[in-house]
């Protein structure tokens, strides 16, 4: 580039003003670009051009638009010159004195290193290098011009730059101004560091550079981010975006013309991105923690440093609302604290991306995972017209993404994270309304239950405006799971058949249930998942074994009715019915439970018992005074802890017991003229027999669970003995006690005496013992009651009065011991009594009854009853009766004694 002579000025003309600036940009060998200091906003700029001195021109690439024009390559020694003045003058201060301007406004003068003109004279150090030569025809006689002419023979002299042998074509670079395939340009680079000149800033997050040292000429689009920009329509002014300006200025003022480091990281739409390094910092960083950028998804992910910076550097410029953000509002603003991160426990899962929290404050609240989609219905998917659609079963991968959530956070506490508040939406032709929504990120043990779910293809991502700031605090790692999740074909993004749920809703199918009964009743134990909660006892069961979808009335019980909308009339609910419903609901509500299917109603409701982790829920109601026994109980092997449950709610006076009144207890069992007798053994085993002849079993069924649990609880025992004298029993407590075969059992304690005297029963066998606290120990929480409640059950002879006469009492039991103790019976409940269930007791083998046994012999009497359904059983055991009494068997060896009234023998009627 060639400066412009300076004409000769006639007289004395004044010295030229000195002034100083900062080199912005060295546009060749002898022209600069000066700017001056920032104040409140980019700074004024102006070329200088250096006076009677000549370099190489750069190279210029020919003007689009001019199918003629060429491109124009470096001159020999203009490309050092440039990088002479680059390395010497960029972001330096100099200082500089304008000494000609053309008409067309080009400043020459001359330009000095430093604060003053005593600093380096750079037209005078270009000569000397021999990067530059004198303009020519030029007076000798200005000491200026006698100082270079003289700095031009030296390097003339000395062959340095320009004057050395050869004609410098070594300094032309051979520049390359477009790539033909850049994504396999940028892919060849593997990510590594390649040494740049950042030669042009068009805004703060787009510059072209040079790659050296192959000279290639490309622009480099900064990953992950975007600065406002200079929007320019068809013949109108450039107009910049806010802060547009001051972001460029920004990038300039760090990066222009200064060696760097650049990691091409991506090729998008021939477009490359990439990472600028320069010893001071990362300007991407820089200009989003300065708020003169904003993250953007789509090439955030390349960002090979990691997104999380970059969403932090963000993160940080809007909490001090700098520059962009200056008017941002965060999503949680109005939210406090306490509410925008807590611990809560999960109660239910409503849908693939949507549950329900128990807070602290026992409120409940609806919470969605933040940015995330749940499998939908994509397409015209072919539905059967007359069958409706069940989007948990119909939807593919919607039960798997349900079920995920179910196993892995029912009744588990989670960290909830709130990210922003969706609004409430009216609805439109294409979309229904929506309320409120609170979306959150939900943690379990350090994991994001979204980003689970993406990686999982259970889930997809939304994807937002670039403006849109309402998303999920970890939005990059939700992209970054879906990418590896369609990588691997996972869930939604599987190339195999999706899978087909069959599930057969027979709830209220009573044909159906009919088919279906037989099989559950013979199943004992059948697991099942609780789908929904219709009231206290009343549910709605999805069994995996069978695939179907049945409702589950708790048997036993009598629970308030909720509130009813019949046609025409609004029934009110029970006192207590929303309580009984809110308690099932914490205790089962997704819970994988055990249930015992016993019969069913008109309707094909199924009716049974049913237990979580060792709890039987009709007890549990009953405990917690929700729910009444209800009659039916009389025939079920739960009745004993079903009526003490609801003796200790009725002393409470609590909820459904509030307005109890004691009253007195009948001896004599209402007649209930319409009720049938129903036989219905089920094998036992009989453990104990008390002296007033009652006796204790165990559910053989259930036999299994309890050898298990005792072989465990002695390994457990065994493996960390109890400390002798550590267990202080007291009345009620329930422990651990050493038999006389060594053997630990379970045990309740019933009376503690003065010195060292504990009465104990033993729970699963129904004897008892008295013991001294040595040979006690606290039951282990992993074996007590609620795991698997007490196996032994009292139940008397129904039909059969016990003589009070202790010696022909102790016969009577002495022979009842002698036949059933320790051996399978088979036993029926007849009615409940005021202390333990009535129940008829047959052998295994001969079927014959072990209490009309005892009639026979004459070992005890007959009650009389009256109830209708029993008079059968009532007429055979009397007559056994008079045949004992003719034979005088026993008790009737002197007769019929109740006749005389005979008080003194002993009897009475």
């Amino acid at each position: 580039m060639a400066s412009a002579a300076n004409p000769g000025q006639g007289g004395s003309a004044p010295p030229p003003v000195v002034q100083r600036g900062i080199v912005k940009m060295v546009l060749s060998g002898c022209a600069i670009i000066v700017r001056g200091q920032p104040r409140g906003g980019p700074p004024p700029e102006r070329q200088i051009n250096l006076s009677n001195i000549r370099a190489g021109n750069l190279a210029r690439r020919a003007a689009p638009g001019q199918p003629d024009a060429k491109d124009t390559p470096d001159e020999p020694w203009g490309f050092p010159a440039r990088e002479f003045l680059r390395k010497k003058l960029i972001g330096k201060e100099v200082c500089f004195t304008v000494e000609y301007k053309t008409p067309q406004g080009r400043e020459y003068g001359m330009v000095y290193l430093g604060k003053d003109t005593s600093g380096e004279n750079i037209a005078e150090s270009l000569v000397a290098e021999g990067l530059a030569s004198r303009r020519e025809g030029i007076r000798a006689n200005n000491p200026e011009q006698s100082r270079l002419a003289e700095l031009e023979e030296q390097a003339r002299s000395a062959k340095k730059g320009m004057w050395s042998e050869g004609s410098g074509s070594h300094t032309v670079r051979d520049l390359k101004y477009s790539l033909e395939n850049p994504r396999h340009f940028v892919d060849s680079l593997h990510q590594k560091p390649v040494n740049a000149i950042i030669e042009h800033v068009r805004d703060g997050s787009v510059v072209r550079a040079l790659l050296l040292p192959d000279f290639y000429l490309v622009t480099v689009m900064l990953s992950g981010i975007k600065c406002p920009t200079f929007k320019r329509e068809a013949d109108a002014p450039e107009v910049p975006e806010p802060f547009a300006a001051e972001a460029k200025f920004f990038t300039e003022s760090r990066l222009l013309q200064r060696d760097v480091q650049i990691v091409l990281e991506s090729c998008h739409n021939q477009n490359i991105l990439g990472t600028i390094l320069h010893p001071n910092g990362n300007i991407t960083e820089l200009l989003l923690r300065e708020g003169f950028a904003r993250c953007v998804d789509w090439s955030i992910a390349v960002y090979t440093r990691g997104a999380d910076k970059l969403r932090a550097a963000e993160r940080f410029a809007k909490e001090h609302k700098l520059r962009i953000w200056r008017d941002y509002v965060a999503p949680t603003a109005n939210l406090d604290q306490k509410d925008k991160q807590f611990v809560a426990k999960v109660m239910q899962v409503l849908n693939a991306d949507a549950i329900v929290v128990k807070l602290n404050s026992g409120d409940h609240k609806t919470i969605h995972l933040s940015s995330i989609r749940p499998p939908r219905l994509e397409g015209d998917i072919a539905q059967d017209k007359n069958r409706k659609l069940r989007p948990l079963y119909d939807i593919p991968y919607m039960f798997e993404a349900r079920e995920f959530l179910r196993k892995k956070l029912i009744g588990k506490k989670v960290n909830v994270s709130v990210d922003y508040i969706r609004p409430a939406s009216s609805a439109t032709e294409t979309v229904p309304a929506f309320s409120e929504r609170t979306c959150a990120t939900v943690s379990i043990g350090g994991i994001n239950i979204a980003e689970a779910l993406v990686s999982k293809g259970l889930a997809t991502v939304l994807r937002y405006r670039q403006d849109d700031d309402q998303r999920s605090a970890h939005y990059d790692e939700l992209l970054a799971a879906e990418a590896r999740a369609i990588k691997n074909g996972k869930g939604l993004h599987s190339k195999k058949e999706v899978p087909i749920h069959r599930v057969a809703d027979i709830s209220g199918d009573t044909q159906k249930a009919k088919q279906f009964l037989p099989f559950l009743q013979r199943a004992g134990r059948s697991e099942a998942v609780v789908e929904y909660v219709f009231s206290g006892s009343r549910l709605k069961l999805f069994l995996p074994k069978e695939t179907c979808l049945i409702t589950f009335l708790l048997a036993g019980i009598e629970c308030p009715r909720g509130a009813r909308n019949a046609p025409g009339l609004a029934q009110e609910g029970e006192p207590f019915s929303e309580e009984a419903t809110l308690f099932t609901k914490e205790l089962v509500l997704q819970r994988e439970v055990e249930v015992e299917v016993e019969s069913m109603d008109k309707a094909g409701n199924f009716i049974g018992w049913l237990h979580i982790e060792g709890v039987n829920l009709s007890v549990a109601l009953v405990e917690q005074a929700l729910s009444r026994v209800h009659f039916t109980a009389e025939r079920s092997p739960y009745c004993k802890a079903l009526l003490a449950a609801q003796d200790a709610a009725k002393q409470r006076k609590e909820k459904v017991w509030s307005h109890y009144e004691e009253t007195p207890v009948e001896e004599v069992v209402p007649v209930l003229e319409e009720k049938e007798r129903t036989a219905n053994y089920k094998p036992v085993f009989v453990t104990e027999i008390t002296d007033d002849l009652h006796f204790y079993v165990q559910d053989v069924e259930t036999g299994a669970q309890l050898e298990k649990l005792m072989e465990n609880m002695r390994a457990e025992v065994g493996a960390h003995p109890p400390v002798e004298g550590s267990f202080s029993p007291r009345r009620g407590d329930f422990c651990i006690a050493k038999f006389v075969d060594g053997e630990w059992y379970r045990a309740r304690v019933e009376k503690v005496e003065s010195g060292g005297k504990v009465h104990i029963f033993y729970i699963d066998y129904g004897n008892k013992e008295t013991l001294p606290p040595t040979r006690l120990a606290p039951l282990p929480p992993a074996f007590s009651p609620r795991v698997l409640p007490p196996q032994a059950t009292e139940y008397s002879f129904a039909f059969i009065q016990v003589p009070q006469d202790e010696e022909a009492r102790a016969d009577a039991v002495d022979s009842v011991v002698r036949d059933i103790q320790n051996t399978q019976c088979l036993l029926n409940v007849e009615h409940l009594g005021p202390g333990c269930p009535h129940v008829t007791l047959q052998f295994a083998d001969s079927k014959s009854d072990v209490g009309l046994g005892l009639v026979k012999e004459g070992l005890v009497m007959v009650e009389p009853r009256k109830e209708r359904q029993f008079q059968k059983v009532i007429t055979e055991y009397l007559n056994a009766q008079e045949a004992a009494k003719s034979a005088r068997l026993n008790l009737w060896r002197y007769g019929d004694f109740r006749a005389d009234d005979a008080d003194e023998f002993g009897y009475s009627r």
